[in-house]
Formats: structure tokens, C-alpha cells, sequence
């Protein structure tokens, strides 16, 4: 049986998370860590995996922080363990090229794949994402939850995607991409050094800053 706590971080998350109605080229969004989970605390922010558009990576990122943190919902890396409670923490990106999870597969993994939940977002893209995780045993097999949240776009996101997606998105594309990974390696020895688990490319974005809990 799940805690009281467990329902109120989901009640909270489930608010928290419709700003991505507004990012342009999420294709959806899963509920992760923890909270999937169910392992939550007082403390615990709110991990997401973010299926995006391919070749709009970086831009679905930069809106995505933008947005989050107009609402002031986002978790910057820069937050005490103190300050970051039911804060959404975008770590993880991926295209449909960078659906399948990089080895090794160890128990953690395991354990946080077969608890993803998806909240928002395209169904047969997930039935996809699933399909290309065939590493798992057992398999996964997508099953709608009934804390799914139905709607289309918001007129904003939509309206952004059709700004950005031809030739002049490509040139922000590419500008973001060199002003995020600049970022990234300034900041990478600094803040994490060997201990994260940190990908970038133009299919994935992954920021674990311990990497030991997916050691095990």
C-alpha cells in the first residue's frame, strides 16, 4: 500500500508537469526516479524522461528550462539538497534514435524502466520506446495509466514547432546545441567530474550527477 506522502507527490507532480504543453517538439513525457518508483520522500524532486522531435533536441531543451523556470518549478544543478523538493529535474532527453538505454543494465535500471509511468504525450512513441528497450526482462509492454493526462499542444507549443521547423530552427538548433554543450563541459569537471553520468548528443541528453546508484 502507498503512502500518503506517495499520493500527495503524485497529486503535486501531475499540476507541475502540464507546462509541457507549452514546449515545442516533446513527443512525451515520463515520470521517473522516485517517484516512479515510489521510493519518495519529503525531499525527493520529480525526475522526467522527455521523448523529443528528432533534430530539435537542444531546442526542446532550452524551452523546456525557460518554461520551468518562469514557473519557478524547474531544479537548477546549482540547488542544495534543501531546496530542490518537488522540483521537476530535466536530466533526461532523447530522440527516437536514442530510445534504447546505453549498457550497462544493471539492477537499478532494471528496477527504474519497468516503474517509468508516461504522463503526457504520444502513445504509439512510447509503445516505440518500449519496444526498443528489449534489454528488459520481462519486457514492457505499454500500458495506458490512469494517471495519463489527456490533451492535445497547447496553442503556444504548437505555434513554436511551426516557427521552428524548418531551415530557420535548424540554425537554432545548432546555435543552442554549441551554447548548451559549452556549458556542459565548462561546468562538467566542476560539478560532477568522474562521478556523473553525463551523455550529450544530438539523439540524448543524460545528466545523473551520482552515478553510483546505477552502479548496482
Amino acid at each position: 500500500m502507498k503512502s500518503d506522502l506517495y499520493a500527495r507527490k503524485w497529486e503535486k507532480f501531475l499540476k507541475r508537469v502540464r507546462p509541457f504543453r507549452f514546449v515545442p517538439f516533446v513527443e512525451f513525457v515520463l515520470a521517473a526516479g522516485s517517484l516512479a518508483t515510489g521510493k519518495v520522500h519529503e525531499g525527493s524532486d520529480f525526475d522526467v524522461m522527455v521523448g523529443v522531435r528528432r533534430g530539435r533536441i537542444f531546442t526542446a531543451r532550452f524551452f523546456a528550462v525557460v518554461t520551468f523556470e518562469i514557473f519557478g518549478y524547474r531544479r537548477r544543478g546549482a540547488d542544495h539538497k534543501g531546496n530542490v523538493a518537488d522540483k521537476i529535474c530535466l536530466n533526461h532527453f532523447v530522440t527516437e534514435k536514442g530510445y534504447k538505454l546505453k549498457p550497462p543494465y544493471t539492477g537499478t535500471w532494471m528496477e527504474l524502466y519497468q516503474s517509468l509511468v508516461l504522463v503526457m504525450g504520444d502513445e504509439e512513441k512510447i509503445k516505440q520506446f518500449f519496444a526498443a528497450n528489449d534489454w528488459m526482462n520481462p519486457r514492457r509492454v505499454y500500458k495506458k495509466d490512469g494517471r495519463y493526462i489527456e490533451g492535445n499542444k497547447s496553442f503556444i507549443g504548437r505555434f513554436l514547432e511551426w516557427v521552428f521547423g524548418g531551415r530557420m530552427g535548424d540554425a537554432l538548433e545548432g546555435s543552442l546545441k554549441h551554447m548548451q554543450v559549452s556549458r556542459i563541459e565548462e561546468g562538467l569537471d566542476k560539478a560532477l567530474g568522474y562521478k556523473g553520468r553525463v551523455f550529450w548528443s544530438d539523439d540524448e541528453l543524460e545528466f545523473h550527477p551520482d552515478r553510483s546508484k546505477f552502479e548496482k
